[in-house]
């Protein structure tokens, strides 16, 4: 069976060597969205929401959720993660909160499952912060945008 193959010859999932890959600079970006009333968006803007600043918490937990997505993503190789960032942006006109995500290693491995997860987490967070006020809130759109590194080297979406 190949190396990016999951499965092995018993029909079981396994994790994949990378062993013998060489360790390099990688970094991976990811977005999303969540989509909100016009009211909701303004109450998290100014910073009033019952359960307290959302996006300070949307921030720490995507962070920590980056360094922990080898406990999370079954097969995910656990990595030492050099940095994390989450940025989010308002959009009014849209009325959404935009996610980013930047995570980078230097490791055998890429960081694009650290920055999905940092950015499905920080949505995930936006939701339950903010849930009193708006039932109907929308997780959409989370996707890799570029990743760098490794032999593949770097791929960025059009």
């Amino acid at each position: 069976m190949g190396e990016l193959t999951h499965i092995d010859e018993q029909g079981r999932a396994r994790m994949v060597d990378v062993g013998h890959k060489p360790e390099t600079a990688r970094e991976a970006v990811a977005r999303g969205e969540v989509r909100m009333s016009s009211q909701t968006l303004e109450r998290i803007a100014a910073g009033d929401v019952p359960k307290g600043d959302v996006l300070a918490a949307a921030r720490i937990a995507g962070i920590l959720a980056a360094k922990r997505t080898g406990e999370l993503i079954p097969l995910c190789h656990p990595l030492p993660i050099t940095r994390a960032e989450v940025d989010f942006r308002l959009d009014r006109e849209r009325s959404a909160i935009e996610i980013e995500a930047r995570v980078a290693t230097v490791a055998r491995t890429g960081v694009e499952m650290e920055a999905l997860t940092a950015v499905s987490v920080a949505a995930l967070t936006i939701y339950d912060m903010a849930k009193a006020l708006e039932k109907g809130m929308t997780i959409e759109n989370v996707r890799l945008v570029r990743k760098t590194g490794g032999k593949s080297g770097t791929w960025e979406r059009e």
